[in-house]
């Protein structure tokens, strides 16, 4: 069983990668897409998207980081893929899934499950591109309006000879809204060649047991789940190892944010700080009430030593009442 940290254009950057994976679980992460035209991007792009290049393509708790790569032309998408390698990452992922509209209309992401000869192709040329060692790795969605090629899409990706296969649970059309549906993903993972990893709308460890109960798959992908339990991975490793762990509580996940200012601070300008703070509240509010006040104490707050100073005294002042 692996657990594998989902790419969120926006959300889980190089900071996000680095305070979940230092809480522990997870097994791989994927970096935001980096969005292939037409020509070889410059070497500073990969950096500035994946800066664990620097350091063998890990984080700094060790956890691998792929590099995701997202266009609808195969050459491009070879040549570049090609470089992402050489600079070392230690995978590559091709984005099938994303279902933004500005996306869809550029022609990358999930407007391609529409053509399982182009998701071929362009698997195919990564695959070519890369050294064997290198995995190439694919997500897609179900499909793009409906399930209608869904095989076709699989059968592709297995034939371009890909390394895994992970599949959000939903459509282009069903976007974020639940449920996901797992039992989609059965009859693939039953007879793929590759290792199948399931996605979506896994927030729990119920929801996880039921994942793998419907689709199958040993492998699973966390995204917003885990943004809003940071210990979500722990959690679910401790389950299969019959093993107890602490559940995070709110102030750990204080302390949590704490540390991620100083590493947001030290890798972005300091006027972005508070908005990747208040971002990072929206999620937890979903799993730690507290999350909505502290959220209501910094959200007009836009300076670094400003947002820490609430967040020390909204832990002061919690600790005392509990």
């Amino acid at each position: 069983m692996r657990i594998f940290l989902a790419p969120m254009e926006g959300v889980v950057d190089h900071t996000m990668r680095t305070m979940l994976t230092q809480v522990g679980g997870i097994d791989r992460c994927v970096t935001e897409f980096v969005r292939v035209t037409t020509t070889l991007l410059p070497p500073k792009t990969f950096y500035r998207l994946c800066p664990e290049l620097h350091k063998q393509g890990l984080t700094p708790s060790g956890v691998p980081v792929y590099v995701q790569l997202l266009g609808g032309q195969p050459e491009p998408m070879a040549i570049n893929a090609e470089r992402a390698a050489q600079l070392g990452a230690p995978g590559i992922d091709i984005n099938f899934g994303c279902p933004a509209k500005q996306v869809n209309r550029s022609d990358g992401g999930s407007v391609l499950l529409q053509e399982p000869d182009r998701v071929f192709a362009i698997v195919d040329a990564v695959r070519k591109a890369v050294p064997a060692s290198t995995p190439v790795t694919v997500k897609i969605r179900l499909g793009f309006n409906d399930r209608s090629l869904l095989e076709d899409v699989t059968q592709a990706i297995f034939a371009a000879n890909a390394s895994e296969l992970t599949i959000h649970a939903r459509t282009k059309e069903d976007g974020y809204k639940p449920p996901a549906y797992w039992d989609a993903i059965a009859d693939i993972y039953a007879n793929s060649p590759i290792p199948i990893i399931a996605n979506g709308e896994i927030w729990s460890v119920a929801d996880y047991h039921q994942c793998i109960k419907e689709s199958g798959c040993q492998d699973i992908m966390l995204g917003r789940g885990i943004l809003a339990c940071p210990d979500l991975a722990r959690q679910i490793n401790a389950t299969q190892l019959e093993q107890h762990v602490r559940v995070m509580d709110w102030l750990m996940v204080v302390e949590l944010l704490v540390q991620f200012c100083v590493v947001t601070e030290a890798m972005y300008e300091r006027k972005y700080v508070g908005n990747r703070v208040k971002q990072w509240l929206g999620y937890l509010r979903r799993q730690y009430p507290q999350a909505a006040v502290l959220f209501e104490q910094v959200k007009r707050l836009k300076w670094p030593e400003d947002i820490a100073a609430a967040i020390a005294l909204h832990k002061t002042e919690y600790s005392k009442a509990i």
